[in-house]
């Protein structure tokens, strides 16, 4: 759990420096910060459930 979560202080501060050093805003940098984690959250279940429903076998009908 430690390695995740200082993983995931490292993902934010790379990504307030690179949003910073793209725009020279603290406030937009900030913004952009706290939003793309929540964008690829929600993204990653979207993902997770397609994922996990292309191994499912089709129905019978549907096969033919």
């Amino acid at each position: 759990m430690g390695k995740s979560a200082s993983f995931g202080v490292m993902h934010l501060g790379i990504a307030f420096g690179v949003s910073y050093a793209l725009t020279g805003s603290v406030a937009i940098a900030g913004a952009i910060t706290l939003v793309e984690p929540i964008v690829n959250t929600v993204a990653h279940y979207f993902f997770d459930r397609w994922w996990e429903g292309r191994a499912r076998p089709l129905p019978a009908a549907a096969a033919s």
